[in-house]
């Protein structure tokens, strides 16, 4: 630890070997944690039968979580072995395949990954050695997740949304990014505001805008960095989404009606308001 202290190239080292290790994770939390979700509603209601098909879902007596059953090929229910699970290098070496069936892995898994590292690198250059850098990471990691499980299936799982928020009022309870006043405002702010839009839109419309998620989401920034970086985080999260979202109708030609998740834009905001937003705050309000 000594030496990580005083070395920032052992300390960027460790980070991103780290975040490969734990991007290597997030992969495995954003396949299973939604067909656990899945799976816990289908016991509940057992005549429900629009869930998305899983092999998970038909026989629910069988364990599933984030430890069982071991990670395996979904085409050939192969086991991966230790040496192929090695993040990014297993990817190459096996030709983004599967090492049994020669079925193609998803560029998804080396891609969250690289991302996770490279993220978590980032952090290394703008926090100090120490537990602002450890918190920031976690915050990295659960957004990266929480980022991804709302592409596919367009849900935003209590668990991370709402273990997110109160870790960050934790962590503001000893003054880490903002004080602990401002971070409870901040989670209230931040899930009042778009609670306030959601319903705004939907009695103009009658259509439901955004899910419950993306209240919960933006109440989580908002106890990491304080209601002070609400308005922020909406207006970045809202211009990336306009930008994504019409580049996909004009360039890849993505109908208009089909919804698009907000919880990454909100993710990517929140993210970018962690790292500049002084700077961002300073440049749009300077101090006469």
């Amino acid at each position: 630890m000594e030496l990580l202290s005083y070395s920032p190239i052992t300390q960027a080292i460790s980070v991103v070997l780290l975040s490969l290790l734990i991007g290597s994770f997030l992969n495995v939390v954003i396949l299973r944690l939604p067909v656990m979700m899945f799976r816990s509603w289908k016991r509940e209601c057992q005549e429900v039968d629009s869930l998305p098909a899983h092999p998970a879902l038909e026989d629910l007596d069988k364990p599933y979580n984030l430890v069982t059953p071991n990670s395996h090929c979904p085409g050939c229910h192969s086991p991966v072995k230790a040496w192929q699970n090695v993040p990014i290098l297993s990817f190459l070496l096996l030709k983004g395949k599967c090492g049994h069936c020669q079925r193609p892995i998803g560029l998804r898994y080396p891609a969250v990954e690289a991302v996770t590292a490279l993220l978590s690198l980032a952090l290394v250059w703008f926090f100090p050695w120490g537990w602002p850098l450890v918190a920031m990471l976690v915050f990295t990691w659960l957004l990266v997740t929480m980022s991804v499980i709302d592409i596919d299936h367009q849900i935003l799982p209590d668990q991370l949304t709402l273990g997110l928020l109160w870790l960050g009022l934790l962590v503001n309870s000893q003054n880490m990014f903002t004080d602990l006043h401002s971070a409870v405002w901040g989670a209230i702010a931040g899930y009042l505001s778009l609670w306030s839009v959601f319903w705004i839109f939907k009695l103009v419309t009658g259509k439901e805008g955004m899910g419950y998620g993306d209240f919960k989401l933006l109440a989580a920034l908002g106890a990491w960095l304080g209601y002070q970086s609400i308005l922020m985080i909406i207006l970045l999260s809202s211009v990336v989404g306009a930008v994504v979202g019409i580049a996909g109708i004009l360039i890849m030609g993505r109908d208009k009606d089909i919804p698009i998740p907000f919880g990454p834009y909100l993710a990517a905001a929140g993210w970018i308001a962690a790292l500049f937003g002084d700077d961002i705050l300073q440049y749009w309000l300077p101090v006469a």
